[in-house]
C-alpha cells in the first residue's frame, strides 16, 4: 500500500538559497532505504527544487514530476507555468514538447504567453470593458484596443505559492495558489485562485483548477500551453501535425480579434478538424478568417456537449513523425486554437533557437472570448459562495 507524503523543508535550511533539492519517497513510514527506493521507481515522483530568482530577487521555484513511462514535467511557481515536458517517442527517446525558456529571465522578461497559467480572464474582452449587476469595469489595454488574458500584469506574471505537494504509486502532483486582490488589473473582487497539476502512470497530465471571490466578479482560467509533439528546439513546424477537433463550429472573430457573437460551422472551410486533416495545410489557405488571424488560426472552437462534470474528448493531435500523440479532453465548452501566428522571430527559447511562426500550437480550454459582454455565450461569472472550477486533461500516446 502506498502512502502520499507531503515535502517538508528541513528546518533551518533554505531550499532556494542552497538549490537543495527536496525528493518524495511513496514507502510505507516503516520501510528501510532499499523499500522506498524500490517504491520511488515503480510510482510517480515530486521533487522540489530552485528555479532562479527575478531581477527583485523574489525566489522561485519548480517541482518536478516524473512517471515510470518516461514522461517528466517541470512546472514553476512563476505563472504556474509547465517550463518543460518531457515526452517519449515511439522510439523511446524523451524530447521536450513545450516552448519556453532555459531560466527564469526568460518567463520574466517576454511578452509571450508561454505555458503559464491565464487569468483572471483568458483570452480578449473587447475595449477593455464589460458590466456586471449594472456597474461598468474598465480595465487595461494590452492588446490594441482589448484586454488579453488577463491585462498586463495578469496571473502569469505573478509568482504563484506552492500550497501542497503528494505523490504516490501512482500520482504526483503540485497545487499552485494565488490571491488575487479586489481591483487586480480593473476585475471586482478578491479571488484566491488554485491550479494542480497532477502526472499519472497512465501517462495523463490534469490541469486542475478552482477559485473562490467575495464579490461577484468574472473568471475564465487556462494554461496557454504551446505544444510542438516533434520536439523542442524545432526541427520542423508544430502544425505538421495531424489534428481532429470535437466541434462542428466556431466563433468568428472582427479585425481585433473578438468574436461576432454568431457561431460559423467549419463545414467547408479551413477550419473543419471534424475528420483528421493537416494543420499546415489548412493554415496555408485563403480564408477572411485565416487573414485576420495574422495567416493562421486564433479562433475559438465550439466543443460538442459543452460545459460539462467530467471531463470530454476535445482534441486529438498526432505527430507522425516522431509517433508522439496528445489528446485534449476538458469540462470547458470552447477550446481556443491558437497557431503560433504571431512568433515572429523576435524572441529566443531554449537553446537559443528563435521562436518563429507555426513552430507551436496551442489549445486553450476555457470559457469563450468576450463572454462578459455576450449574455448568449456560456457565462463566466462567479459569485460568493460559488467556486469556479475546471479540469483539463492531456494524455499522450504513442503513434504506430
Amino acid at each position: 500500500m502506498s502512502i502520499r507524503k507531503k515535502i517538508v523543508l528541513a528546518a533551518g535550511l533554505s531550499a532556494l538559497a542552497l538549490g537543495t533539492v527536496y525528493g518524495l519517497a511513496a514507502c510505507s513510514p516503516k520501510a528501510g532505504k532499499a523499500d522506498s527506493a524500490a517504491s520511488a521507481t515503480s510510482g510517480v515522483t515530486a521533487v522540489r527544487s530552485s528555479f532562479g530568482a527575478l531581477s527583485d530577487g523574489t525566489q522561485v521555484e519548480m517541482v518536478e514530476l516524473k512517471n515510470a513511462k518516461g514522461i517528466t514535467a517541470k512546472l514553476i511557481t512563476y505563472g504556474a507555468a509547465i517550463q518543460s515536458l518531457m515526452v517519449p517517442d515511439r522510439e523511446g527517446k524523451a524530447a521536450d514538447v513545450v516552448i519556453g525558456y532555459d531560466t527564469i529571465e526568460g518567463y520574466e522578461k517576454t511578452p509571450n504567453f508561454t505555458n503559464v497559467t491565464v487569468g483572471r480572464y483568458a483570452n480578449r474582452i473587447a475595449g477593455g470593458k464589460f458590466t456586471l449587476d449594472g456597474k461598468t469595469y474598465t480595465l487595461p489595454l494590452n492588446d490594441k484596443t482589448n484586454t488579453l488574458h488577463g491585462g498586463p500584469k495578469g496571473w502569469d506574471k505573478h509568482n504563484w505559492t506552492i500550497k501542497d505537494v503528494q505523490q504516490g504509486a501512482d500520482s504526483a502532483s503540485v497545487t499552485f495558489t494565488y490571491t488575487s486582490p479586489d481591483g487586480d488589473e480593473g476585475f471586482p473582487g478578491t479571488v484566491v485562485a488554485e491550479v494542480t497539476y497532477t502526472l499519472n502512470n497512465n501517462d495523463d497530465l490534469t490541469v486542475s483548477y478552482k477559485a473562490t471571490t467575495d464579490k461577484p466578479t468574472v473568471i475564465n482560467m487556462t494554461n496557454h500551453g504551446l505544444f510542438n509533439l516533434g520536439g523542442i528546439p524545432a526541427t520542423r513546424l508544430a502544425t505538421d501535425a495531424e489534428l481532429k477537433i470535437e466541434s462542428d463550429a466556431i466563433l468568428p472573430v472582427d479585425a481585433a480579434l473578438i468574436p461576432t457573437g454568431k457561431e460559423l460551422p467549419v463545414k467547408g472551410t479551413p477550419f473543419d478538424f471534424t475528420s483528421p486533416a493537416v494543420v499546415t495545410d489548412r493554415v496555408k489557405m485563403s480564408d477572411p478568417q485565416i487573414t485576420l488571424a495574422n495567416g493562421g488560426i486564433d479562433h475559438n472552437y465550439v466543443i460538442r456537449g459543452g460545459t460539462t462534470a467530467e471531463p470530454k474528448l476535445a482534441v486529438t493531435l498526432e505527430d507522425k513523425t516522431s509517433g508522439r500523440g496528445m489528446t485534449i479532453s476538458t469540462t470547458e465548452p470552447g477550446i481556443q486554437m491558437y497557431t503560433g501566428n504571431f512568433l515572429d522571430g523576435t524572441v529566443a527559447g531554449k537553446g537559443g533557437a528563435k521562436l518563429t511562426k507555426y513552430q507551436a500550437i496551442a489549445f486553450e480550454a476555457q470559457r469563450f472570448p468576450d463572454s462578459p459582454n455576450h449574455p448568449a455565450f456560456p457565462s463566466a461569472r462567479l459569485d460568493p459562495g460559488q467556486t469556479y472550477t475546471q479540469t483539463t486533461v492531456h494524455h499522450f500516446y504513442v503513434v504506430k
